[in-house]
Parts: structure tokens; sequence; C-alpha cells
């Protein structure tokens, strides 16, 4: 088969799958008011029909991009012949078309799974409907608009390569991760439409689509982590995170769906918040839908966005369309999303819940404003002005200490009312070693205001966190008389989902020491060096060994050999590099880390005067190992809770205050 012909099988698979879309809409519609189950049934058909369409183009694609078929326009865009065939597939999602067509094909999957699904068949239809109205959008995008499949005639004899800054292997899963985090929302979205059109206040919905929300928020925190780990060890500013728009856009959605999983909880074991519910759930689909009008529109500049007006103008229109039909389904519904009961006392895990979530949201929406206000700015003066790290981070930092601190209270207070004696005995422990620890610190020279308050909180949540534990499993040993680690084993298996949320919660807190040390007491220096000249940065000793060309796979290498000396004893070799990549102007730099659980050394290959005088920059940066550690006990524990089987269901409603012997038994 000759590449015109499979570039054609490609185009029409996105535009039969564009018109079946439009069928599912419309017949989807007729069947849901006419109670017409032969073409609700057709509906089905037209999904499993759209899923094979995307696979067929995402296929054609993938092959175009593995073989280098330059004729494709795509392909000579983002590859090249010398383009190690691990990023000739991972190019899929470098450009815009790629990556919408990659969302397009998981948008597919999971209204694949939705409409194979007999869950909640009342309010199927419907949901089945709107992710279809969704299939539809995308789908008319990658036919008209954003094509893949656009053919060069005379072909290139080579492509332009990929952007040299993709090329790693974080930027493999990043992408990805972020997008079937994207597109997971739109599964309890659906669903909540659903229950709001068609008028169904119950919480079916939310057990029914709890799992797509934990996957959902599983897939956007690795993506954000993965991020992270790109952005530290790939664009050599010696930093993991700089509230760049592109950044903002995966963290709002993942603040408010965080919020909104601790608030569902709240609706199912209590039978309240379901507008709540209802709204954090729409806005963080909206928020997804924004995110990606960011990155395609170029109204923003970052480093990893896709700069196309035209396409952006599309899907700003489809999120304010997403937007103001959710707003105004929410509020025609309100008197059938009445509250089942009402808060009891304001010192209650419910009232920590809503206290929690209202900062999750406010955390949310202060970056919204700051990513958003260059564009309010240059609308209403002419001028972009930029808010920079420092707004940020004063707005963020005390929204983020309340909400940890949270996070350690709330799994120790009761539903419905807790008694302000309980919750002494259960801070007493958590409080004591956290003082200790913070007297530790002070003794070995922590003093910064914020570094201080930061541990101690941080250190009382993870104490907390443990001490339940530790009396959970007590009980268990009291209650059973098994030994002590097969009682830890069994209650964890029991009881996977309370205490996935506790690893999560224990993953959140090394993030937070991490990012504290990280962010306080980082130091920096920007040096000259000549052959064999030494600096000295903390208790390190470098020593510039000189400079020399490499060839590396499809790049050259200027590489810089560095001694590093620890207290005076040889350490390790360490070799910064600047990359020089065909069809690139500017060389990017290989940043060299000697990690450990205290600290890295960080150093950067900032320049040369000539062969023997090099630039560097040179970072010590602390705790930076407890972030990515921290980080993958918060995916661990969620993929923990999310395994299916017994003791990942939710326990009875609760009528009074938690049973640890209940849960041990």
């Amino acid at each position: 088969m000759d590449n015109l012909f499979l570039a054609n099988v490609g185009s029409f698979a996105l535009v039969l799958g564009f018109l079946l879309s439009a069928y599912a809409v419309v017949a989807g519609i007729i069947a849901i008011r006419s109670n017409n189950s032969i073409l609700a049934e057709s509906v089905k058909g037209a999904s499993i029909a759209i899923a094979i369409n995307t696979t067929i183009a995402i296929v054609i694609l993938e092959i175009f991009l593995l073989s280098g078929q330059f004729a494709i326009q795509y392909v000579a865009h983002y590859t090249s012949s010398d383009l190690p065939l691990f990023y000739r597939f991972s190019a899929l999602w470098a450009g815009n078309e790629g990556s919408l067509l990659l969302w397009a094909w998981v948008l597919s999957l999971y209204s694949l799974a939705i409409a194979l699904n007999n869950a909640v068949p009342r309010i199927k239809p419907i949901a089945l409907t709107i992710l279809n109205i969704n299939n539809l959008f995308f789908l008319f995008v990658l036919s008209f608009i954003s094509k893949p499949f656009v053919i060069l005639n005379p072909p290139p004899v080579e492509g332009n390569g990929l952007n040299p800054l993709l090329q790693n292997p974080g930027m493999v899963i990043h992408p990805i991760a972020v997008y079937l985090g994207y597109v997971g929302f739109a599964v309890p979205y659906a669903f909540a439409m659903a229950a709001v059109i068609a008028k169904y206040p119950g919480d079916e919905w939310i057990k029914v689509t709890r799992r797509w929300t934990v996957l959902a928020w599983l897939f956007l925190s690795l993506g954000n982590l993965t991020g992270m780990e790109w952005a530290y060890v790939e664009l050599g500013w010696g930093g993991y995170w700089a509230w760049d728009p592109v950044e903002n856009a995966s963290f709002m959605p993942w603040l408010t769906g965080s919020a909104f999983l601790h608030s569902v909880m709240v609706q199912e074991r209590k039978d309240m918040l379901k507008v709540w519910n209802i709204f954090l759930i729409s806005i963080t689909y909206v928020l997804t839908l924004f995110g990606t009008f960011l990155t395609r529109s170029g109204v923003l500049s970052s480093v990893h966005a896709f700069a196309d007006q035209s396409l952006g103008r599309y899907f700003l229109v489809f999120t304010l369309l997403a937007l103001v039909g959710s707003l105004y389904l929410l509020i025609d519904r309100l008197n059938f999303l009445r509250e089942g009961k009402e808060f009891e006392s304001i010192i209650s895990k419910e009232s920590s819940f809503l206290l929690n979530n209202l900062l999750l949201v406010g955390a949310a929406f202060a970056t919204f404003w700051g990513t958003t206000f260059p564009l309010f700015s240059e609308l209403l003066t002419g001028e972009k002005v930029t808010v920079g790290a420092p707004f940020f981070n004063t707005v963020n930092v005390p929204i983020f200490l309340a909400f940890i601190l949270l996070m350690g209270i709330c799994p120790l207070i009761a539903w419905r009312k807790a008694s302000v004696s309980r919750i002494f005995r259960n801070f007493t422990v958590p409080l004591f070693l956290a003082l200790v620890v913070i007297i530790y610190l002070l003794i070995v020279g922590v003093r910064k205001p914020w570094a201080v308050a930061s541990y101690f909180i941080n250190f009382f949540v993870l104490f907390a966190t443990l001490y339940e534990i530790f009396k959970g499993v007590k009980t268990r040993v009291k209650l059973t008389g098994e030994n002590f680690v097969k009682a830890l084993i069994n209650l964890f298996a029991k009881n996977r989902r309370r205490y996935g949320g506790y690893i999560i919660h224990i993953g959140l807190v090394l993030i937070a020491i991490g990012i504290t040390g990280s962010s306080l007491y980082d130091i920096e220096k920007n040096v000259t060096l000549t052959t064999n000249e030494k600096v000295t940065i903390k208790n390190y000793t470098i020593e510039f060994k000189g400079l020399r060309e490499v060839r590396m796979n499809n790049v050259d290498a200027v590489v810089a050999d560095i001694d590093v000396y620890q207290d005076g004893k040889y350490l390790t070799r360490l070799v910064p590099s600047k990359n020089f990549y065909p069809n690139e102007p500017n060389p990017t730099s290989e940043v060299a880390i000697k990690g450990s659980l205290k600290e890295d050394l960080y150093v950067v290959l900032a320049g040369w005067e000539n062969q023997d005088t090099a630039i560097f920059k040179i970072k010590v940066n602390p705790l930076i190992a407890w972030i990515w550690i921290g980080g993958y006990f918060l995916i661990f524990g969620t993929v923990f809770a999310l395994w299916p089987g017994k003791g990942a269901e939710m326990g009875p409603r609760v009528i009074g205050g938690p049973s640890l012997a209940k849960e041990a038994e």
C-alpha cells in the first residue's frame, strides 16, 4: 500500500468517525426522548464504530511515524531519519494534530467502555450522548481543522526532527498520562450532567463513576509528577515547577478533581453536598478543556504550548458552551438537588472535608487568576502583564499548608459531631512528636519562619497518619491475636480504600517536605572556570578538567568533564553538556546531577569562552529526592486503593463515629 492510499484511509476513518458521532448524538437524543430501545442500541453500535475508526487512524499515523514517511506533513514536521525509534513513536503527541488524535482515541475508548457497560441504565444513554458530543467536537477538529494526514507534494527528503526538549523519557510518559487524566474526567462529568438532566438526584452515579474519577486523578497526578521530573532534568534552570501556563493548566483540574474526590465521600456517607459535587466535577472537566485551549491557542507563551490561534477559537467556544451549559443545568435543577441532610456540628469530619474543598478550590481560583491575568490585562489595557512565581507562591503556599494540616486532622475526627476530648487524645502524640522534630531542626539551624511552619505541619500530619495506622493495627492484634506484621498487612488489605488514602497523604507530606527544603535552602553559584581550576559550594569542591566534543546518536555534543569532591574526598565525575541537534538553531543543556536522599548537586554547562574556559551554573538542591519518592508513594497509594476486589469498596454509611474495631475485623 502506498502512502497516498493509507493517508486517505486515515482521513476517511476520521471523517466517518465524525459522521458516526453526529449520528450517535442525534439518535441518542431521539432515543432518550422517545424511549426507543432499538435506536438506543444503534447508538451503542455507533460508539463501537467510532472507537474502531479512531483506532485505525491512530495506527496509520504511528505506521507513518515509525517508518519515516516524510510525504506526510506531520511526520516531516516532527521526525527525522536519525531520530531513535523510541522518539518516533512518541512524536505522535509532539504536535497539535497527533496529540488531538490521541485525545480523540482515548475519548472514543472511554465512550466505548461506557457503551458496553450496563451501569445506571436510567441515565447511561444520556451520559453516552454527552460523551459522543465530545467525540463529535474532537473528530470535527481532526476532520476539517487540524488534519493529521496532509500529504506534501513533492515530499521532502528529510524531516525537521523532534524538538530536542521532547527527546527525554519523561516526555514519553508525561503527555499521555495528562491526556488520560484530562479525558478520564469526561466520564464522571457526563454521568453528573446526565443525573441532572434526568432529575436523578441519587448518588448511584457517583458510585459507578468513582473508579473513573480516581483513574483520571491517578493519571493526572502521574502526568504532573513526570512533567516536574522532565523540567528538572531537561530544561536546565535548576527547578521543577515554574508556574508556567501549561503546568498550571494541568494543575487546576488536579486541584478541583482532588476536591471532588473528597466531597463525594460526604455525599456517599451522609447524603450531603450534592450541588457542590455537580459543580466540582463540572468545573474540573471545563478546566481540562480550558487547559487544552491554553496549550492550543498560543495566547500564552510556554515552553511546551502549541501556537494555533484558529484552533484555539474552536476550543474556546466549546469550553464556554460546556461551562454555560453545565451551570445552566445546575441552576435549573437546584430543586432536585436538595441536600438530604444538614451539618450537625462545625467540628466534624464532613465540615473538615468541606473546608478542605474550599481550600483546594481557592488554590485553583488563585492559579486560574494568575494564569489568565496577562490575557485580561492585554484585553483591558493593551499591555500583557505577566504574573510571576512570587504571586503564585505568596497566595498558594499558605493555602497548601492549611490544606495539608486539614489532611492530618480529617481522619482523626468523627462524622456528625466530634468530641473535644477525643480530638485531644488523638492529637497529643502526633503533636508531641512534631514538636520534638521541630526542636531538633531549630538546633541544627533551620530558622526560616516558613520552613519551621511547613516542617511542623508536615511532620504533625505524617505522625498523625502513622499513629492512626498504628491504632488500627493494635486493635486488630487485640481482636484477632495476629502478630503485628500480619495485622498490618490484613488491615491494609481489608480496607484498601481507606489505607490507600493514607498512603496518598503520606506521599503528599513527603512532597511538601521536599518542596520546602529545595525552595528555601537551595544554594546557587554561577562561575567561570579554566582547566583544573576549582570552586567550592557548600561542602562540595568542583574541579573543571576540560571540554571535549562527542558524537551521540543524532546529536553533536560539547561535554565538560568535572571531578567532584565532598568533604575533601573524591565523590564522582559529572559530565554536563551542550547538545547540538540538526535543524535546531540553539543548543540544549544536558544537566549533570549527583543525587542523594539529602540533596542534589546540579551542574549545568552554561557556555564557554574557549577550549580551556567554561561557564557553569552549580546548585545544591536539598531534599529533592523526597519529592519524587512522595510522588510515587502517591501513585502507589492510588493504585492500591483503586485495585478491584475485596477491601476496595466504601464502608457502611456512618451513623456514629468511626469504629476501629469494625475496620480491624
